[in-house]
Parts: structure tokens; C-alpha cells; sequence
């Protein structure tokens, strides 16, 4: 170990070749997206980023006199994630992993000075990889967010009282499709219209974005009536598919677009479920005073 260096503590060296061990691994990982992205430029930063990831390695080995490996199974995960949800999702939690290195780093500046030099670094990073991108789906965020809320709430509150009103699990499920497909054509219009009203980039693309997302919401929550014979078990896992679709959807914008998660998850499930019920007792209501048998 470097004769210049101060006595390190067993606590500090282990933070260390933690960290190590992390620059290696975001060293490969970083290059290996830089080779997926197409866009020259942002493939270009990433690059970048990733030599200095490997310096920071370095640095840090000077000390540890410690060679370490990367992260295989780290590399693959991240490297898929980034393939299959975005650009901006995967290098939004490898953010997250910076942030993380930077507290590690803030916790032992003191005993190792030269470590403030990284953790400017990684500060920098991190403004670098915001900047850098620009990913179509997220530009049209709004429109799927339009789509995806509107068939939450109002096919979970069609379905539930359609299914006491009708009580047969294949007659809510075609007309929850019939519904459903309606409610996206006509929600995508709607947005092409506002869309082109407002003076928007591209009108057409919102409305398909609107309207795919509707329909894709519409087709998980009305499976659960085509493929669970008992109507009401049925709409539990309707209301459940609905929750999970929620969960999912705010998680991924709350990295992506740095929003707050459990507000947005919150409101958006009891806005639904909210929904769902007053519908399911509506439902109820309508079948015991109208009196019509299905």
C-alpha cells in the first residue's frame, strides 16, 4: 500500500473496494450501452463517462492494491433493463447507483481528501446523462399517461358494475371490449384534436400513443372475466391487474421523469378503485330497482 497514504480503517478499506468493485463494474456496463445506443452523440457521452468510471477504479485500486472484477450478472441486468424499458429508464437507476457512490464517498472524504475530485465527478455525471437524452416515448408521456389513466378509471368502474348487473363472466368481458375499444378510438381523437388545437409537434403520434395505451390497459383488465368463470373472483383480479398496472407505470415515470412515486401511486389508485366501487354499487342499485334480468 502507497507509503503516503494515512492509516486507513477496516471500515473505510471496505467502503472502498465496495466502491471499486462498483467503478469496474459501471466501467463495462456504461461501454456496453455506449455500443447499443445509435444516436452518436449520446453514445459518445456515455463513453466518456465510462473512462472516468474506469479512473475513478484506478484511483481507488492505488490504494486497495487490489485488482476486483466486475459485476457480471449487474452488467447483464442493468444492460437489459436498458434495452427493453429505454434509455432513459436504465440510465436513470444507474443513476440512482451513482447517488448511492457519492453518499459512500461523502462518508470517508474526510479520511481519504483526493476522494472530493470523485465525487465531483460523479455529480457531473449525472447532469451529463439528464442532459444527453432524448427519448420519443417520453416525449409523449402525457398522451399515454391521457390513455392509460382514462381506461383505469373508466373500464374499472364499467367492469365492476357490469358485474353485478350482468353476473356472467362472458357477457361483461364482450361488453367491457366493446366499451373499451369505443372509449380508445375515442379518446385518441380527442387527443389529435387537442393535440393539433394546442399547436402540438405531432398530433397524430399523440393520438396513437393515447390510443394504444388504452387498448392495451383494456385488453389486462377485461382477461380476468375470459379466463376465471366466477364473476365477482373475476373482478378482484380485474381490480388487482388494475393496481399492479398502476404500480408498474408510476414506478417507471417516477425514475424516468424523477416524480415523486407513492403520491402519484396513491392517487391514482384511489381515483380508480374510488371509481370501481361507486360503479359496483350502482350496479347494484340499478339491478335492484330496474329489475331487469340478464
Amino acid at each position: 500500500m502507497n507509503s503516503d497514504l494515512p492509516k486507513i480503517s477496516k471500515e473505510t478499506m471496505d467502503k472502498l473496494l465496495t466502491d471499486q468493485q462498483d467503478e469496474i463494474t459501471a466501467h463495462h456496463l456504461y461501454k456496453k450501452i455506449a455500443n447499443y445506443v445509435k444516436d452518436e452523440h449520446n453514445a459518445k457521452i456515455i463513453r466518456e463517462v465510462s473512462e472516468d468510471e474506469l479512473e475513478h477504479y484506478n484511483r481507488l485500486k492505488n490504494i486497495t492494491q487490489k485488482e476486483l472484477k466486475p459485476q457480471k450478472m449487474k452488467i447483464f441486468f442493468f444492460y437489459w433493463i436498458t434495452v427493453l424499458l429505454g434509455i432513459t429508464f436504465g440510465i436513470k437507476l444507474l443513476e440512482r447507483g451513482e447517488k448511492q457512490a457519492i453518499d459512500n464517498y461523502e462518508d470517508i472524504h474526510q479520511e481519504l481528501k483526493f476522494i472530493d475530485g470523485i465525487i465531483k465527478d460523479e455529480e457531473r455525471h449525472e447532469d451529463e446523462l439528464i442532459g444527453m437524452i432524448n427519448e420519443e416515448r417520453l416525449n409523449y408521456i402525457g398522451s399515454i399517461v391521457l390513455g392509460l389513466n382514462d381506461a383505469l378509471v373508466e373500464l374499472t368502474g364499467a367492469l365492476a358494475g357490469y358485474t353485478f348487473a350482468f353476473q356472467n363472466s362472458r357477457l361483461i368481458a364482450l361488453t367491457g371490449v366493446i366499451t373499451g375499444i369505443s372509449a380508445a378510438f375515442s379518446m385518441a381523437a380527442s387527443e389529435y384534436l387537442a393535440t393539433r388545437q394546442e399547436g402540438g409537434e405531432n398530433p397524430i403520434k399523440s393520438s396513437i400513443y393515447t390510443g394504444v395505451a388504452y387498448i392495451f390497459t383494456v385488453i389486462l383488465l377485461v382477461l380476468p372475466f375470459l379466463l376465471i368463470t366466477n364473476y365477482f373472483v373475476s373482478l378482484g383480479a380485474t381490480l388487482g391487474v388494475a393496481v399492479f398496472i398502476i404500480f408498474i407505470f408510476n414506478y417507471y415515470i417516477s425514475v424516468a421523469k424523477d416524480y415523486v412515486f407513492i403520491k402519484r401511486f396513491i392517487e391514482m389508485a384511489t381515483i380508480s378503485l374510488g371509481v370501481a366501487t361507486i360503479s359496483f354499487i350502482i350496479g347494484i342499485l340499478v339491478k335492484q330497482f330496474i329489475g331487469i334480468e340478464v
